[in-house]
């Protein structure tokens, strides 16, 4: 599966919606990530996600997420 990072999942999945691309699921939001799969034409899934950015930022940094985010 290819993995796609995006800024504005919400506002692509309705342009792509718009062009009629097949959506997998409904886009799925957790307390570091929001993600949706796709269907490209040739068949192949694709995975878009938006890191909710605090959370993800700390975490490459390898500090632990404030007990707020959990």
């Amino acid at each position: 599966m290819i993995n796609y990072r995006v800024a504005d999942l919400e506002a692509l999945v309705e342009e792509l919606k718009k062009e009629g691309v097949t959506l997998c699921d409904e886009i799925e939001t957790f307390d570091y990530v929001k993600f949706v799969h796709i269907m490209d034409p040739d068949g192949n899934k694709i995975e878009l996600w938006e890191p909710v950015d605090q959370v993800f930022t700390d975490s490459l940094k390898g500090k632990p997420p404030n007990k707020t985010s959990l």
